[in-house]
């Protein structure tokens, strides 16, 4: 894989990997301690638990959950990956602070809000923006794609709805913007501009 992709990308997509397998040690984790690591989610308004922001995407509710965010985060990761190391991770922190501090300020209070759907929603758009940012034809094409296999399911979790934290979801796409925004002129490795960052 090393020799086809080169160095940067397969270390970008080892750290997409890396991501999904920690959330699963996470939840086989949280099963035998009784889902008791589901207390680090994150706690809006909770000013000691600000730090549970970084936690909450690594922590699911069940392994349907966790299933139900592994697909999307490891096609979408691995679409981003392929711009290098230092955009994915790039990215990935943009949309769990923006995402996370978002839920933390309105969510409702005495609510746990955790799992990887904030982060998903963030690199759905982050796609998305980047092709409309950039106007390059490849990256145009990759958020078409994401537009039509994921569009409704998106959009629908926008909304506010009982049990889902549509907030995480909100924000992190928010964060993907943002992140789109700020990372559009950024040169991939090698310091030629790539097609597929």
């Amino acid at each position: 894989m090393q020799a086809r992709l080169g160095p940067d990308r397969t270390n970008a997509l080892l750290l997409v990997a890396a991501m999904i397998a920690l959330m699963w040690v996470t939840e086989v984790v949280d099963v035998v301690v009784d889902h008791n690591l589901d207390n680090y989610g994150i706690h809006p308004r909770d000013v000691d638990g600000l730090p549970e922001i970084f936690a909450a995407p690594f922590l699911h509710v069940g392994f349907g959950h966790l299933v139900s965010n592994t697909v999307p985060f490891a096609a979408m990761g691995a679409a981003i990956a392929l711009g290098g190391l230092a955009r994915v991770a790039l990215v990935t922190l943009i949309v769990t602070v923006v995402s996370g501090l978002g839920t933390w300020l309105i969510a409702g209070a005495n609510t746990v809000h955790l799992g990887a759907s904030g982060v998903v929603f963030g690199y759905a758009s982050y796609l998305v923006s980047r092709g409309i940012f950039t106007r390059r034809p490849f990256e145009l094409a990759i958020g078409a794609i994401v537009v039509v296999v994921w569009g409704i399911g998106m959009l629908q979790g926008l909304l506010p709805q009982e049990r889902i934290s549509w907030q995480a979801h909100l924000f992190g796409a928010i964060g993907g913007v943002i992140a789109a925004s700020m990372l559009a002129g950024r040169r991939d490795a090698g310091g030629s501009r790539g097609a597929s960052g």
